[in-house]
């Protein structure tokens, strides 16, 4: 015999007594203010909520407005943004609001919000439920683990997503849920963070306990499955820290788009399958400052990081740079926004190469 069919209504009755504060949700009966709703989503793609909610008041206190970012140089919005990842975001998030400013508003449809640089399918449903109380369920990983488990679905992923989507788009077609799809959004969302959690799920608080057939089963805290991921390749790299007598280091802007576009880094070689001896580009006491180990979403990457002090910083360096030459050099603060990467590879650098009193190297 089969589980009944969860309620709707008993998990809004559920969110409403436990539901999360969150600085970007609406308070009481104020209505959801689509500006923080669309900026929140976008950071939390591949980001938990611990990571983005002092990000999310950074930005919401420099930029209280979509107008005033739209407004914004380029370079403030990526300075606020770094460390947050995945930059293609960032320079999304800067096309979108300036096109939104135009309009004046966010679309209130699904396909206008479609529309939009940055917004996929599932940003666009929980933007259009959240903000603009359309019917519809986003299935993000939460959305997506409640959903496995309720129904069962012991398929592995990425194979089960059809059927995931299709189970929770039901979990979603109930009266309650319909008469307040962003609040049942927001529900789902939160029960699978706090309860219906990835590892040791609290079955024994869940409102749908009764009704879950992955609970019935006994196999809940195994769903969803995964098939098996191929290793991921490993890629390296050296990058030159130079600093002046002044504290200046020399940096590079990347390419606008592509992997951390737009972002400043440390020169250095191109990222490549074998590990190559690099040849510093200029003569001058270079300090090995170890390996910087990064993981991004589709290789690993191991940074070489070579750190010396110089007098003075060179226009650029013409040598031992195989990806770009000649390279133009910017003389910037050590404390310059950077990613995540750089900011470790420049604190590695730094540390053998420490100031002396008064400013000298």
């Amino acid at each position: 015999m089969n589980p009944a069919p969860p309620s709707a209504d008993l998990l809004l009755r559920w969110y409403h007594t436990h539901r999360r504060a969150l600085p970007w949700r609406a308070v009481g009966n104020a209505k959801p203010n689509p500006y923080h709703v669309w900026l929140s989503e976008i950071m939390l793609q591949q980001t938990t909520v611990a990571t983005v909610i002092p990000y999310f008041l950074r930005f919401t206190e420099r930029f209280p407005t979509v107008f005033d970012l739209a407004r914004a140089d380029d370079d403030a919005v990526l300075g606020l943004w770094a460390g947050l990842g995945y930059y293609a975001r960032a320079r999304n998030l800067i096309a979108c609001a300036r096109i939104v400013a135009v309009s004046g508003a966010f679309p209130a449809q699904i396909d206008g919000l479609r529309a939009l640089p940055g917004i996929g399918p599932y940003t666009a449903a929980a933007i259009g439920a959240i903000a603009f109380n359309l019917p519809v369920v986003p299935v993000d990983g939460n959305v997506e683990r409640v959903a496995a488990r309720v129904h069962a679905i012991e398929t592995p992923l990425p194979a089960a997503r059809p059927a995931i989507t299709a189970a929770a788009a039901r979990l979603g077609d109930q009266t309650a849920a319909r008469r307040e799809p962003g609040d049942f959004v927001q529900a789902l969302f939160d029960l699978g963070a706090t309860i219906c959690t990835p590892r040791n799920p609290s079955c024994l608080l869940c409102p749908w306990q009764d009704c879950c057939a992955g609970h019935a089963r006994g196999i809940a805290a195994t769903l969803p499955r995964k098939a098996a991921k191929p290793p991921r390749p490993v890629r390296y790299g050296t990058v030159f820290l130079l600093r002046d007598r002044t504290g200046a280091i020399g940096l590079r802007r990347r390419p606008p788009k592509g992997l951390l576009g737009g972002m400043f880094e440390l020169p250095g070689t191109a990222w490549e399958a074998v590990n190559r001896e690099a040849t510093p580009p200029i003569p001058a006491l270079w300090h090995d400052a170890g390996t910087i180990v990064h993981v991004f979403t589709h290789f690993e990457l191991r940074l070489r990081v070579m750190a010396a002090a110089v007098d003075t910083l060179p226009d650029g360096l013409p040598g031992g740079l195989p990806d770009r030459l000649p390279d133009r050099l910017i003389v910037a603060p050590a404390d310059t926004p950077l990613p995540t990467l750089m900011r470790k590879a420049v604190t590695a650098g730094l540390a053998l190469i420490p100031r002396k009193a008064g400013g000298a190297v």
